[in-house]
């Protein structure tokens, strides 16, 4: 490396004393370089890329090639700096806002590469459970935080900034913004455990162990949000949300939700009339699934009469109440209609003694 740079050294010194000139030719030798660089990027590789199945190495060629331009372009300029031989200060601070624009210009880059590499990714069917589609856009801020604190490590490196004292004063205000927002920050952790496990999504019918269930609206890195039947969204923390038992009635290989209508006729009356009663109402309904078919259960002998049961399925658990209703009110009018009973408990109450002085007692 030292010999390439004295013949470079010595090669310059050929072109004559002046240094100005001396500058002038290394600015063209970088804009030729740079020419050269993008034509290679542009023409050669472009050719190559354009015979493999996927796209991803023609998008990666496509913003490659401004920064390795701008790059040479920046390498020409700082060369040519130090060979005009500037006071000290000038062509520190040249120096030092050349290299900020050049990580300026490659931390842009990084991000653009990051967001090709994680489509990739979130293409593949083998993903794993953190790279997903829902998680994609968690993981794209975190890539983009690092790529930014690097930068910015780069940048205090060129102006000759110490980074001790800051290093320093980042630690003791971590350490006071973990103890002030320990909260936020359980909320957040959890947020990225429940985006990765996915217990449930957007859309789902879940039931907390406290009793709430509603539809899940929105999942955030802080909070959960939830739609209960009665139009009222809760808002819950990520760090709740994770450490309770959550019944996610979407969830599953099927998400369908069954629905149980309970009723009871006398005794005596016609099992056969019942059944057939009670599977034309669930096959009557339009939100009642064709699969699983409807069904009848003939549950228990009552104390009053006989317990039969009628299963159906809805295709979404939010349907659940919609679809009981309407099918209360077609079996209770279809049994009016068909003059099936429905027993109510009955009592016959006998009075053995009446009391002194009752005008019941006078009579006997």
């Amino acid at each position: 490396m030292d010999d390439l740079l004295q013949w470079f050294e010595s090669w310059i010194r050929h072109l004559g004393p002046n240094r100005y000139f001396q500058a002038g030719v290394l600015i063209v030798l970088s804009l030729l370089a740079a020419k050269l660089a993008n034509f290679i990027l542009g023409r050669v590789l472009k050719r190559w890329s354009e015979k493999t199945r996927t796209d991803v190495d023609d998008r990666l060629i496509a913003i490659l090639r401004g920064p390795v331009f701008l790059t040479f372009v920046l390498l020409g300029l700082g060369l040519a700096t130090i060979r005009v031989a500037l006071p000290e200060t000038p062509t520190q601070v040249t120096l030092a806002a050349l290299q900020t624009i050049g990580v300026a210009i490659w931390l842009a880059f990084g991000f653009r590469f990051s967001r090709i590499l994680l489509d990739l990714l979130g293409r593949r069917q083998e993903a794993s459970a953190l790279l997903q589609a829902r998680t994609l856009p968690l993981i794209d801020n975190v890539i983009k935080i690092a790529l930014i604190g690097v930068a910015t490590y780069f940048v205090f490196l060129a102006w000759k900034i110490d980074l001790t004292a800051w290093v320093a004063s980042a630690g003791i205000i971590g350490i006071a913004v973990g103890f002030a927002a320990k909260d936020s920050l359980a909320n957040i952790i959890s947020g990225i455990s429940i985006l990765a496990d996915a217990p449930y999504k957007v859309g789902d019918y879940v039931v907390l162990d406290t009793g709430e269930g509603g539809q899940i609206g929105h999942i955030g890195m802080r909070s959960t949000r939830m739609m209960t039947r009665d139009d009222i969204e809760i808002t819950i923390p990520n760090s709740v949300m994770a450490n309770s038992k959550v019944i996610n009635e979407s969830g599953g290989p099927n998400p369908k939700r069954r629905i149980r209508i309970r009723v009871g006729v006398a005794y005596g009356s016609d099992i056969d009339k019942v059944r057939a009663l009670l599977l034309e109402a669930g096959q009557s309904h339009s939100q009642v699934c064709d699969a699983p078919e409807p069904r009848v259960r003939f549950r228990a002998f009552g104390d009053s009469g006989l317990d039969f049961e009628l299963l159906c399925w809805v295709n979404r658990p939010v349907l659940r109440g919609e679809v009981q209703d309407a099918l209360n009110v077609a079996v209770y009018k279809t049994f009016a209609k068909e003059e099936v009973e429905i027993p109510y408990p009955k009592r016959d109450v006998y009075i053995r003694d009446w009391p002194q002085g009752s005008p019941e007692s006078s009579d006997s």
